[in-house]
């Protein structure tokens, strides 16, 4: 098998690779069945699975409401913490309005986000 076409054949590539598994850790020769039929499976497996189930890249909103979800904060403290109104906020939210660049490097330090999620690039 040089690639995987059909949901059918991932579904066996899948489950043949939870099987070998078990029978190869770091310590088993790259020359050993298992240890080869294992690679392939899981290269092939991976190559269906980022063609197939692509998640994409998330959106500023996304990433700004998790930060805030992890950092405890309310869109008021969110909106301080980068020096904006909060309507500003809601408006980053909305898709309304893209941060500034200096307010995108105030994202990028005081959230620890990403540059070029916060600039879309």
């Amino acid at each position: 098998m040089t690639k995987i076409t059909s949901k059918e054949q991932y579904e066996w590539a899948l489950a043949r690779v939870e099987q070998l598994l078990p029978l190869v850790d770091d310590n088993t020769p790259k020359d050993n069945p298992s240890s080869m039929e294992l690679e392939l499976l899981s290269n092939l497996v991976a190559d269906y699975s980022e063609e197939n189930f692509a998640i994409g890249e998330p959106s500023l909103c996304e990433v700004l409401k998790l930060r805030m979800y992890e950092m405890g904060l309310s869109q008021k403290a969110l909106a301080e913490l980068i020096g904006v109104s909060p309507s500003r906020v809601s408006d980053f939210f909305s898709g309304r309005a893209e941060p500034t660049l200096p307010v995108a490097r105030k994202i990028c330090r005081n959230l620890n986000i990403d540059a070029s999620i916060v600039l879309g690039v």
